[in-house]
């Protein structure tokens, strides 16, 4: 894989750092992605593990884009449209991958073919071949493979994994999970590249797979079976105007979803204009006719240890939010997290059985991006060699597999009419 055309490809659609904490060293790491969410993670880096992490690449199909990129970092590392060529000439230790979805299973397995640990942002792999894939390489190679699953850090989600691992409600029989996407952050995915089945795996893999890697490791187990069902009901074919975008778009009067690209800086510079390169359109029509994931879906899944999920996501109501309900032996606990158009609310409540007065915890939260768990799974990442993980927070390889199967399973189930999926029929984990 000398390189990844990127015409071709928008057409198509528990460990820490080696050598971290020496004294005096950098990690030298090199990057794949520069679009928003790599943006996010080389401007943290930057500015917070400068001591301890050399930024010694980017790399990018679009050309145009690595160079907006570096430039807006501030960053004299060079950029490259040939990812074998940057680990050739920059030579990281290791390499982070923030590309689109489709194409983590493909760089993960470079990196280590060239000898490279990597860390890559979720999900590890969109379908089953590529996570046998990725798993092979990994046994072959002898690399290190990390996952930045931020869901396991919010500030909430530590302190269920802390109440299930006392033993608060006993053993674990079911969980509720409700997840709930408005019309700005739900829509988002219909105007951009997560649209593409192929590109995204849909978003029971795209999104969906830190709320199941969130189930898997709450549960200290790992999922069997699973039942989904799925449409595209809302978004894409379901309108009965389109465009390709918003810009120019004839339908802006009419459309309670024209969004102005032209008033955001960074998305016109980072994309807009950028756009020559490979012709994606960050403000693209949520309803276009090539949509072909779904918009609202619900899974059953049944874990080794006897316990269910029943999970259900809609992407287009009218405010954003979580509903988990965790039921045990001998308790129950209620984690509710909603983002109104006026304000926020969020609960976590452990009610134990025969007693009819629910305790409300309190945890605190922290700054940074997606409620703090941003800079706490980064700092576990590069600053976390040798330290106590009780929460077991880190995530390697197996639970970037099983989260993301969930998913894959479950878009497998609802193409077969809700047929039941073995997981250990599409990898043997």
């Amino acid at each position: 894989m000398a390189s990844i055309d990127r015409r071709d490809f928008m057409a198509r659609g528990s460990m820490a750092l080696a050598g971290s904490a020496v004294p005096g060293r950098r990690l030298r790491l090199a990057q794949v992605g520069t679009g928003g969410r790599g943006m996010d993670w080389a401007r943290y880096i930057l500015a917070n593990f400068g001591d301890i992490v050399e930024m010694v690449g980017f790399c990018d199909i679009n050309p145009k884009r690595v160079e907006v990129a570096r430039e807006m970092l501030g960053s004299a590392a060079p950029g490259f449209v040939d990812f074998e060529r940057m680990v050739e000439e920059a030579k990281p230790e290791m390499v982070l991958i923030t590309t689109p979805d489709s194409s983590h299973s493909e760089y993960i397995v470079r990196a280590m073919q060239l000898g490279r640990d990597v860390l890559t942002e979720k999900p590890l792999c969109t379908d089953e071949q590529q996570c046998r894939t990725v798993l092979a390489a990994e046994k072959r190679y002898g690399r290190k493979l990390m996952v930045a699953f931020n869901a396991r850090h919010f500030a909430e989600a530590k302190k269920v994994k802390e109440l299930l691992q006392q033993k608060a409600i006993g053993e674990v029989l079911s969980i509720d999970y409700q997840e709930y996407l408005d019309t700005s952050h739900g829509a988002s995915y219909f105007r951009r590249w997560h649209r593409i089945k192929e590109m995204s795996g849909t978003l029971l893999v795209s999104k969906s797979c830190h709320h199941f890697d969130q189930v898997n490791w709450w549960l200290d187990s790992v999922p069997v079976e699973v039942v989904a069902y799925g449409d595209l009901r809302f978004y894409g074919k379901n309108n009965p105007f389109r465009h390709t975008h918003c810009r120019g778009c004839p339908y802006q009067k009419r459309c309670a979803f024209y969004q102005d690209i032209t008033a955001n800086a960074s998305a016109m510079k980072l994309y807009v204009g950028c756009e020559s390169e490979d012709g994606y359109l960050i403000d693209g029509c949520v309803w276009r006719q090539d949509v072909n994931i779904y918009d609202t879906w619900s899974v059953m899944v049944r874990y080794a240890n006897g316990a269910r999920l029943t999970y259900t996501a809609n992407t287009f109501l009218p405010y954003e939010g979580q509903e988990i309900v965790i039921n045990g032996t001998r308790g129950r606990i209620d984690y509710n997290n909603y983002d109104y158009p006026g304000g926020r609310d969020r609960q976590l409540r452990l009610t134990r059985t025969f007693s009819r007065q629910p305790e409300t915890i309190n945890p605190e939260e922290r700054a940074g991006g997606h409620g703090g768990a941003d800079p706490s799974v980064r700092e576990l990442i590069f600053r976390g060699e040798g330290a106590a993980d009780p929460l077991q927070l880190r995530a390697g390889s197996l639970a970037g597999a099983y989260s993301s199967l969930v998913g894959i399973a479950g878009y497998r189930s609802i193409e077969r009419g809700g047929e039941r999926i073995r997981i250990s029929d599409l990898a043997s984990l």
